[in-house]
């Protein structure tokens, strides 16, 4: 839709003339923090399954968890999840109490999206052959992380945000 010589009384208008950017900045903020959860979400469900898996699965009469290197691995998962989820969790609680709430939002979103595509990429990996059929969702998990590191704001320009406030 293209809209020229428009004018738009007063009474319409949802923010002050010249201010139309600002809103939509400050909108993409809070989108950001749903799509950092979307992101949490998604690596969370991932790691359940792939967990899961590594109970159940058995190789060479062990279950796969008791391999030292698969363990490890999730352990570094675990806590990439709860970094990200306290970052996540930051960016919620400013904008709740009206605190300014771009940057952690910028920066929840890149953690959480980040943490998404990596979980689910390694949750595919530890579950071999079996992470690309269907019926462990993982597949698809991945898809979908990806996706979040698209919208809002690529992962570029998260990091163009937050390396601005760095050097401001």
């Amino acid at each position: 839709m293209v809209l020229e010589n428009m004018r738009v009384p007063a009474k319409n208008m949802i923010v002050e003339s010249g201010q139309g950017f600002k809103l939509a900045m400050k909108t993409l903020d809070g989108g950001r923090i749903g799509v950092g959860a979307q992101g949490l979400g998604i690596a969370e469900g991932a790691f359940e399954i792939a967990k899961e898996y590594l109970k159940t699965r058995e190789q060479f009469g062990k279950p796969l968890y008791r391999n030292q290197y698969l363990a490890f691995k999730m352990a570094e998962l675990e806590m990439e999840i709860e970094a990200a989820k306290l970052m996540l969790y930051k960016a919620a609680t400013y904008k709740q109490e009206g605190k300014p709430y771009s940057l952690p939002a910028t920066k929840a979103k890149y953690l959480c999206t980040e943490a998404a595509m990596h979980v689910t990429t390694e949750a595919v990996q530890m579950l071999g052959g079996n992470g690309y059929m269907k019926e462990y969702h993982v597949e698809r998990m991945m898809r979908d992380a990806k996706i979040t590191q698209i919208y809002e704001g690529t992962n570029e320009i998260q990091k163009l945000i937050v390396s601005g406030a760095i050097f401001r």
